[in-house]
């Protein structure tokens, strides 16, 4: 579960900034095996971003791609946030993991939400990054979200048990899972996660983005089904999938996987939602959000939509995704630069810190922490993500928790009350 990550170009363009990284390893998060290069577009001068990491064999197909929310601003208010078909519901704890972290009360009409936190990491198969975010969120009870590639269940030798919609067998953007010694400790991994009251969530596969075609931006029903078929079944099947490897069980049921993100946010809505569905998910975190600032999630189509936040951050002095990459991509273009590794932690954390006042003193809307485990720039995101975790987790009325338990809080609350909660403004969408 090697992170290594080597920029080898940066492709800046007039309207759109482009990041060009090749990955180089054997097993990480967002990539491993053989060499990918990987592009994330930030949007100059507008109100909206397209970020992630977008998968582009040249600027050219990077700056062609659509905006990896591919669901427009249009689409997104055609569905305005509605409660009226939300039941109410009291959490309940699925069997061998801890209670939620959140209480499960109902407000009165004017009373203030707790601020919530969720911290997320796609890819989720280092080690050492399990390791390290447990052991911060036990410090104070907290809960996070590990979205899981799927393809980390399967070894380098067995490969060719995954076809990619649309690509050929055994290919992959992001590699495999190593030997079986890794794939091991992954599933040991997830099992303390789990019973640690963590929320598995789903990264897909195959990592297929813009530049990767077929992408994620052009799958139909039929490929995110394909996709998802075979998510759930290396998750089910990871013994006879990895003969003559011995590998302990697994124990987290599969029926508590309900969201995501998906590949460099791509992604059409009208073509995941049907599948989302098919698979049982509730909420899905890959879309870009319509409008600036942190606001409440949003129900559309029977399906809770926690938006990427496009924000100001005073750390960066401007708008940006709020993602690790696209923060890199904000600060030097995600060129790999040795020695800047102390201001870029700060600036991410004064990113955090801001968003979190902001919250806190306005809408209470959850924060989003979106990130990967990962080593980027000498390491400059996982400490500032830890520092937060560690200082503001334990804040006055603060809930460091998953997007499954907001959903639990927010469907607990009354159909008018919750309304008059989601229909705030957002906060964090300009310089203060």
């Amino acid at each position: 579960m090697r992170t290594r990550y080597l920029v080898l170009a940066v492709v800046l363009v007039i309207a759109v900034v482009t990041g060009v990284l090749i990955y180089q390893g054997n097993r990480t998060d967002t990539a491993g095996g053989g060499t990918v290069t990987v592009t994330s577009n930030v949007t100059v001068g507008g109100s909206t971003a397209s970020g992630g990491s977008s998968v582009a064999s040249s600027a050219s197909s990077a700056t062609s791609a659509p905006p990896s929310s591919a669901s427009s601003a249009s689409s997104a208010t055609s569905a305005p946030p509605s409660s009226a078909s939300s039941p109410q519901t009291s959490a309940s704890t699925p069997s061998g993991t801890k209670p939620s972290n959140v209480p499960m009360t109902k407000l009165k009409p004017g009373d203030t939400p707790p601020q919530f936190i969720i911290f997320s990491f796609d890819g989720a198969g280092s080690h050492e990054k399990w390791q390290e975010f447990m052991a911060a969120a036990e410090k104070t009870d907290s809960r996070f979200n590990g979205f899981l590639t799927g393809l980390y269940l399967l070894t380098d030798e067995n490969a060719d048990r995954y076809t990619g919609p649309g690509h050929a067998q055994g290919s992959s953007s992001v590699g495999f899972g190593g030997t079986g010694e890794e794939v091991a400790t992954l599933i040991e991994d997830l099992n303390e996660a789990y019973s640690r009251g963590h929320e598995i969530g789903t990264h897909y596969n195959g990592h297929f983005c813009s530049g990767a075609e077929p992408s994620g931006s052009v799958w139909t029903t039929a490929d995110w089904n394909n996709e998802l078929d075979q998510f759930f079944g290396f998750l089910e099947n990871y013994k006879q999938n990895n003969p003559g490897v011995t590998l302990p069980d697994l124990t987290v049921p599969l029926d508590t996987i309900k969201g995501g993100r998906t590949q460099c946010l791509e992604g059409i809505w009208q073509q995941l939602v049907p599948a989302w569905k098919e698979h049982g998910f509730t909420y899905d975190s890959s879309m870009n959000s319509p409008t600036s600032g942190i606001s409440w999630p949003v129900l559309r189509d029977g399906i809770w939509e926690f938006y990427m936040p496009y924000v100001y951050s005073p750390g960066f002095d401007g708008m940006v995704i709020n993602m690790d990459y696209n923060m890199w991509v904000k600060y030097n273009g995600g060129a790999n630069e040795p020695g800047t590794e102390a201001d870029l932690r700060q600036k991410v954390y004064e990113t955090y810190q801001f968003l979190y006042d902001e919250a806190y003193a306005g809408n209470r809307a959850p924060i989003l922490v979106a990130n990967h485990f990962n080593n980027w720039n000498g390491n400059s995101f996982n400490p500032a993500v830890l520092q937060f975790m560690e200082n503001y987790c334990g804040e006055p009325d603060t809930y460091c928790t998953t997007y499954s338990d907001v959903i639990a809080w927010m469907e607990l609350q009354d159909p008018a009350v919750l309304d008059e909660i989601l229909n705030q403004g957002s906060v964090a969408a300009e310089a203060p």
